[in-house]
């Protein structure tokens, strides 16, 4: 018995590595942990940059505010580190049309209604990450989601039951570009300035051309993108990105309705001067007439989905965003945190056809009609996102740079309201084409 307690133990002993080896093993299990760049604060020279070579852009910019251009901030980052973080001009130089006796100086911690990026930066990062975790098939059918989502009789072109989810991040789906929900003269039956009653709108929305003959960017597409991460998640969409994207990131300040949770208004960057009304010139029911701050100013996510949408409604700072940016260059985590994986990123950023400028929601800079936009200076990889009220987000892999340009440029009065109620005096500046700025950027820093 004794010698088989022996040989039990020798063999024990023989299998067990030595206090060397189990160090090596430690080390290599560590090191195939994935560990992604989380954002350092830098100079341009720590990058192998000028700093003077950068002042061409503070140079436009303040050229611009100087001929009544409202504000701006601008992030840059390059490699891993925030390179310039630069605040401009005024977060708010009136209340109405009349010139505040203090405007409100804008800040690199001002924080702005980011429009038409919360589609990527809520919407495609959540969509993104239920992907990722085997939650939500991109080759589904939207109506797999929302059993809803059907032709009606009196619909006169059908083919929902067609629709994918992949169709709605394409903008093929053959839904409308937009319906004012909110407006019952535009809106007809689908009226609704009830959050739950808008998501049954949204649903019951008749298609405008076949699936898949057309490629229309669409708020509606979005709508119901967030609509189907609610339905997957069992939470409001706020809940969900806040909780599982925001806060394990460290943001405090991205967020939805935050004059809710817990910001005061002269955190803000203004918009519209007069609430919705494109100064006087449109009215419909509980319309807002005041200078917004600290308020979606998109009138379907404001008054049809309490602040709410996948199109719109979310709030960011120039210093947060850089952090999202630097997600997608990090192929989907920050510092220990993995939120969805490269695979994932390489589906929702290949070109799709006919128009090689969209992706699955992200825009590419991939002909010349998105250089207004991203510049004919960077590369035809790189993707991102604008927003209405001024914003510009810029992804290059390729060069591990990110640009965040966020704006108010419509807090400014309309040029003729009765003619044209969507053109803003803020429109007129080189700054809003985005590209020039964008250019300069590039010019400066890929020599």
């Amino acid at each position: 018995m004794k010698n088989i307690v022996w040989i039990l133990l020798f063999i024990l002993l023989c299998l067990s590595p030595s206090p060397s080896n189990a160090k090596s093993n430690t080390n290599t299990m560590q090191a195939k942990k994935n560990y992604y760049t989380k954002l350092q604060i830098g100079l341009p020279e720590d990058v192998g940059i000028s700093s003077e070579r950068l002042k061409v852009v503070d140079e436009c910019i303040t050229t611009e505010i100087s001929r009544g251009f409202p504000g701006a901030v601008l992030v840059i980052i390059k490699d891993g580190k925030i390179i310039k973080d630069s605040a401009y001009g005024f977060a708010k130089r009136y209340d109405g049309h009349s010139v505040l006796s203090q405007p409100i100086k804008m800040k690199t911690t001002t924080i702005f209604d980011l429009a038409s990026n919360t589609k990527m930066f809520s919407t495609n990062f959540a969509m993104q990450q239920l992907v990722s975790q085997g939650k939500v098939d991109l080759k589904q059918s939207v109506q797999y989601y929302l059993p809803a989502f059907k032709d009606r009789d009196n619909d006169e072109i059908k083919g929902k039951a067609k629709i994918t989810v992949t169709d709605l991040l394409q903008h093929t789906a053959g839904l409308p570009s937009s319906i004012h929900y909110h407006d019952p003269k535009k809106a007809g039956v689908l009226y609704s300035q009830d959050r739950e009653l808008t998501k049954k709108m949204v649903i019951a929305t008749p298609l405008k051309h076949p699936p898949h003959t057309a490629q229309i960017y669409s708020d509606i597409d979005y709508m119901l993108l967030g609509i189907i991460i609610e339905e997957v998640t069992g939470v409001s969409l706020d809940d969900y990105v806040e909780k599982e994207i925001y806060k394990p990131l460290g943001l405090i300040h991205t967020k939805y309705n935050p004059l809710q949770k817990g910001e005061t208004q002269n955190e803000f960057a203004a918009t519209e001067l007069f609430g919705n009304t494109r100064d006087g010139a449109i009215s419909f029911p509980h319309i807002r007439k005041h200078t917004l701050q600290g308020e979606v100013h998109d009138e379907k996510a404001f008054y049809s989905m309490a602040g709410v949408s996948g199109h719109a409604g979310l709030f960011s700072t120039g210093r947060e965003m850089a952090v999202l940016l630097q997600v997608m260059l990090n192929g989907g985590g920050y510092g220990n945190l993995e939120l969805f994986n490269q695979s994932t990123i390489n589906q929702f950023t290949t070109p799709s056809s006919p128009d090689s400028s969209f992706a699955l929601g992200w825009r590419i800079n991939s002909d010349d009609h998105m250089h207004q936009f991203f510049s004919e200076s960077a590369p035809s990889t790189v993707l991102g996102h604008t927003g209405w009220t001024g914003t510009m987000t810029v992804i290059d892999k390729e060069n591990q740079l990110g640009i965040c340009l966020l704006t108010n440029k419509r807090h400014s009065h309309v040029i003729d309201p009765y003619k044209n109620p969507n053109v803003f005096a803020g429109d007129q500046s080189v700054i809003s084409n985005y590209g020039k700025v964008i250019d300069l950027i590039y010019k400066a820093i890929i020599s």
